[in-house]
């Protein structure tokens, strides 16, 4: 009977911090669908008496959006990539390889965890302004083409696979190249699947940095471009939560597909609660 009880609460508390977690969200759609006067009515009210599905389309006139979306697409897509390449090389490293000073290496690089990345970026935008790099491409995509957060994940699953695989493939005279892209990142898949959605995310999502670093609209990003709804006279919010769902349902819908692996990837590493 006890336990019966307490999985009933379980389930209780978990359907109320769902709803809780999904008001945001379905406040975002409500208001993109409300007429100007009904965004800023108290008391606030969730359903629109008339849809108004134009606030979508008018979003879409007000700014370049499909420019902004062709950014966001550019730099998600680079910084990614590149991200996943030298964070699985250095994981490697730090994971299999022997080489003096490794673990004090690990150490300083584990510290800059604890450093708030909005103290990093005046010594960024410094140094991509004295090589002529601000309001460009460059700009957004290589100040984040390593994060350590991807290296001390990957290193923690690689260093979870035996090390009698390891030997094996050297044995069978396996370069460590091969091993690593052959054997063990296959074999980490789930992990890497996961930091590779926590990135695109984060770099979807990116605003004070492209923001800081850009002053053109050809190379705003969409998160900036929400920027374009508000003015002197103040902020049409129906229009601003519209054009605010067209930058979150890609990565809703990446979500939704690829949530087991990152639930599966991150439960590998050691850093679940």
């Amino acid at each position: 009977m006890k336990l019966k009880v307490a999985m009933v609460l379980r389930y209780v508390i978990l359907v109320l911090g769902a709803i809780i977690m999904l008001m945001p969200f379905l406040w975002m759609l409500s208001t993109s669908l409300k007429t100007q006067p009904e965004t800023v009515k108290i008391p606030p009210i969730w359903i629109p008496k008339q849809l108004q599905f134009s606030n979508y389309v008018e979003a879409l006139k007000e700014a370049p959006f499909i420019q902004y979306f062709i950014n966001s697409v550019i730099v998600t897509s680079i910084t990614t990539v590149g991200q996943l390449f030298t964070s699985i090389l250095a994981a490697f490293a730090f994971s299999r390889l022997n080489f003096y000073g490794k673990n004090f290496l690990f150490v300083i690089f584990l510290g800059t965890m604890m450093v708030p990345g909005e103290m990093l970026i005046i010594p960024n935008f410094v140094t991509l302004s004295q090589l002529h790099l601000v309001n460009t491409y460059g700009a957004l995509i290589i100040p984040w083409l390593a994060s350590f957060f991807t290296v001390f994940t990957l290193r923690q699953t690689f260093q979870s696979v035996p090390d009698q695989i390891y030997y094996a493939a050297k044995i069978d005279g396996a370069s460590d190249w091969h091993y690593l892209w052959h054997v063990l990142v296959p074999i980490s898949k789930s992990t890497i699947t996961a930091v590779t959605v926590l990135q695109v995310i984060g770099s979807w999502n990116a605003f004070m940095w492209p923001l800081i670093v850009t002053n053109s609209e050809n190379l705003r990003t969409l998160p900036v471009g929400l920027q374009a709804f508000t003015s002197d006279a103040g902020t049409n919010y129906a229009w601003l939560m519209a054009a605010s769902t067209f930058v979150i349902i890609p990565m809703v819908i990446l979500y939704i597909f690829l949530q087991k692996y990152i639930i599966a990837g991150i439960s590998k590493t050691g850093l679940k609660g």
